[in-house]
């Protein structure tokens, strides 16, 4: 996704509004951004929290700031910068995280983002955007370029099947039909478990939620759960502030609630060891075969 990114802003690049500041990050990726922009491609340093109150006061002049970094180097490290002078001034600051989720692997847990929007989202008009496929991305910075508020796009790796055109970029997309179990999912790994479903025998109904907070449910996603009775969501996150309690609350005020509820989330770090980004997913039974395991199990049921 980060060459997408990359060369979705250089497209955008002539807006003399527009200026990008990284955390001494960005190299053999960002270069091409650097020369189109100029001096409007700020190398900060290793200055994170600095980095986002200067980002905070150009949006205060009425300039257009992006913010990039490794995920956890942003939004934990400068938590309170972003609190304090973006989110409680509703500064149209926006955050880029790259490697959501355990998408550094080997790196290690001070370089994984698990609990990243759910910490965001905690915060005054923030809003977070999960693109799960290339083409994603630049739909998603198009419309980030106009937002009016505090966001956090969350960066990783693309796993769309060949077989598979994704449906524009929306909040709620419906990417599979089936009459079986309803699948709810965030972020890119959903191109997996796509493709594990689809090599299954089950008919699961799948959905893919790309904008947090949740605000609304689609009527033909509550018609899919009142059919299935039956909601398994997935989120490369913890349980805490995640996808998942979000649409628990959301289906609570409804007045409507599955009769089985399944959340896969990131568990931390189970063996104790670190690992690939494939690893640490399969330790926390959100890889493919763990999936269509659980499916298969309720499809028994």
């Amino acid at each position: 996704m980060r060459n997408a990114f990359c060369g979705t802003l250089v497209e955008l690049a002539a807006d003399p509004a527009f200026v990008f500041l990284t955390g001494d990050l960005g190299f053999h990726a960002l270069e091409p951004l650097r020369q189109k922009m100029s001096e409007r491609f700020i190398n900060a340093g290793v200055a994170e929290q600095n980095m986002v109150s200067v980002a905070a006061g150009l949006a205060k002049e009425g300039l257009r700031p992006w913010v990039y970094s490794i995920a956890p180097f942003l939004y934990a490290r400068a938590f309170e910068q972003i609190r304090n002078d973006v989110c409680l001034h509703g500064m149209p600051v926006i955050l880029v995280g790259n490697g959501g989720g355990y998408g550094y692997g080997v790196m290690g847990s001070t370089h994984h983002a698990i609990e990243d929007y759910g910490a965001l989202l905690s915060l005054l008009g923030m809003r977070v955007y999960l693109p799960a496929f290339d083409c994603d991305v630049s739909e998603a910075i198009r419309y980030l370029m106009r937002a009016d508020h505090p966001a956090y796009l969350r960066l990783g790796l693309s796993e769309q099947p060949k077989w598979f055109s994704p449906p524009p970029f929306a909040p709620w997309r419906h990417l599979l039909t089936g009459v079986g179990p309803t699948i709810a999912i965030a972020g890119p790994l959903v191109g997996g478990v796509l493709d594990a479903v689809r090599q299954s025998d089950i008919s699961a109904d799948v959905w893919l939620v790309s904008e947090l907070p949740i605000t609304e449910l689609p009527s033909d996603f509550l018609s899919s759960l009142h059919r299935s009775n039956y909601l398994m969501v997935i989120e490369e996150h913890v349980c805490a502030g995640g996808f998942g309690q979000m649409l628990s609350h959301q289906l609570l005020l409804a007045g409507t609630a599955p009769g089985r509820f399944v959340h896969r989330t990131a568990l931390g770090y189970v063996s104790g060891r670190y690992g690939s980004q494939r690893f640490h997913r399969a330790e926390c039974g959100l890889d493919p075969a763990s999936i269509v395991a659980e499916l298969n199990r309720a499809v028994l049921a």
